[in-house]
């Protein structure tokens, strides 16, 4: 580097030499850089043009004039600084991005130009007979102001090459920073990254702000991201029916994927309504507001078809009629009574005492996955199923559990326990959502009390029952025969009751 810049008699040699090197660097950086990116080999030309104007415009003076000397450190400085650019394009964005597969980042690039154009500023003040070193040596103050005031600046550059490293999000990326900025990496710098939002409005990131935020990445490790819709709904609807609206309502949006599947879940309980969340996936963050729109609209139109209510948040005082809560206690007890007159286990007991149960007994409502009883639980309580499905249950030999039966409406479960006492064989479990007519023990006591008659028959009937039960898992030589079981059975039954 000294022989460039020797002022004696090598200066033609010198730049004999470096013209040539700065021109094949160039020829080669513009031939192996791709047709797209050709266009940063013309600073390299430009510097090139400068030194060789700079170099000619020496000789327009004569020999020992003061003013060639500044044009030879110009000369060389810009023949210099051509070399270490294209040497820069030769190695960062030839050889680095070949190897990686992948654009160097821009910051890449401008701290390796930069250190370039330093490295030959250093060179030319040195050939030049100044010292760099002496310079900042002998000014301790002026130092100091210039490290102060490049703090924030060192802070950005140090952030965005560890951004640049860690490579949490690339240009393209959909981001959300700190829930206060989302849109698209639109460029990333050595002093800030700069992102499109969703309103179309460009914001610019200091990369020491952005390294300290939370960042959201809408597009890594994959496109696809969850959306969530917060609503809430009347407490008169039973949330397995709004779990299943909900989720039709969002997987028929378009925007909205099919895998995985849209669904619905309980958020928790407000002063006026269940708040519910609608939970779906999309693909393309650019519209994911636009969906969350549309999901909104089906929601709405789905709920209003089904005669769900979304309530207001306010408090509202009611005055009910005189009247009302006899009302509805005498529709449950007719819905009772129909339930109980399809159940052939209570054939036999006379009107009034179906009156009396139907006094008696009550309803139960139980969602889909609730157990209603399990294995081996202790109950005096007897279920008619007015609506939905039940699963019965057994544990299986080895883990798990195996369903062997299913009730629907008019079938009964837990007579055995109601009737005996005899803790619970099997485990019901609801399906669907389930209408439970419950007939407790000291019902059915204050009946079988008034007619104690009816034990007998009552006895055969749970006999039958029971022996169909036991058909596929007891022989017949095994089996008890029909009139012991029936004994026994009218037997047990009169002594829980203690009819005896």
């Amino acid at each position: 580097m000294d022989a460039l810049l020797s002022p004696a008699g090598t200066d033609l040699t010198s730049e004999m030499v470096g013209i040539p090197i700065a021109l094949l660097l160039l020829l080669l950086a513009t031939l192996l850089l791709p047709a797209a990116q050709r266009r940063r080999a013309r600073q390299g030309a430009v510097l090139l043009a400068l030194s060789l104007v700079c170099g000619a415009a020496r000789f327009v003076f004569p020999p020992g004039a003061s003013v060639r000397r500044p044009l030879l450190f110009a000369a060389t400085f810009f023949l210099l600084a051509s070399i270490g650019r294209s040497a820069v394009l030769l190695l960062v964005d030839v050889l680095l991005e070949r190897r990686t597969a992948r654009p160097a980042p821009k910051i890449f690039r401008d701290m390796a130009t930069g250190l370039a154009y330093l490295a030959v500023a250093l060179v030319a003040l040195h050939a030049g007979g100044v010292e760099p070193g002496s310079i900042l040596t002998t000014s301790a103050l002026l130092t100091a102001v210039i490290g102060l005031a490049l703090q924030d600046t060192l802070g950005n550059l140090v952030s965005g090459l560890a951004l640049q490293m860690q490579r949490p999000f690339d240009v393209g990326d959909w981001i959300e920073v700190e829930q206060a900025h989302a849109g698209q990496v639109t460029q990333m710098t050595w002093r800030a990254t700069s992102i499109m939002t969703l309103d179309h409005v460009e914001v610019i990131l200091p990369n020491a702000s952005l390294a300290r935020s939370a960042v959201r990445n809408y597009s890594r490790p994959s496109r696809v991201s969850r959306r969530r819709l917060v609503i809430g709904i009347t407490y008169d609807a039973s949330p397995s029916v709004v779990h299943a609206v909900l989720a039709a309502a969002a997987a028929d949006a378009p925007g909205v994927l099919s895998e995985p599947p849209a669904r619905a879940r309980t958020k928790s309980f407000g002063d006026s309504a269940i708040v519910y969340e609608v939970l779906y996936f999309v693909d393309d963050f650019a519209h994911a507001l636009d969906v969350d729109g549309v999901v909104a609209d089906r929601v709405y139109h789905a709920l209003a078809r089904r005669g769900i209510g979304i309530p207001f948040p306010t408090h509202a005082v009611i005055m009910a009629p005189a009247g009302v809560p006899e009302k509805q206690r005498d529709d449950e007890r007719k819905r009772i009574a129909r339930a109980l007159a399809s159940v052939a286990l209570m054939q036999p007991l006379p009107d009034d005492s179906h009156a009396v149960l139907a006094e008696r007994a009550h309803v139960r409502r139980y969602g889909p996955g609730e157990a209603v009883v399990r294995k081996g639980d202790a109950s005096l309580e007897m279920f008619v199923v007015e609506q939905g499905t039940l699963a019965v249950e057994v544990p299986r030999e080895l883990k798990g559990v195996a369903e062997v039966a299913q009730l629907g409406p008019g079938e009964c479960f837990g007579e055995m326990g109601l009737l005996t006492g005899e803790a619970r064989s099997a485990t019901v479990r609801a399906k669907t959502l389930c209408d439970l007519v419950v007939i407790d023990h000291d019902a059915f006591h204050e009946v079988l009390a008034a007619h104690p008659e009816v034990v007998e028959r009552m006895g055969g009937l749970l006999a039958a029952r029971q022996a169909g039960l036991e058909a596929a898992a007891v022989s017949a030589e095994r089996a008890a025969p029909p009139e012991e079981r029936k004994q026994r059975l009218i037997s047990q039954i009169k002594s829980f009751f203690k009819l005896v």
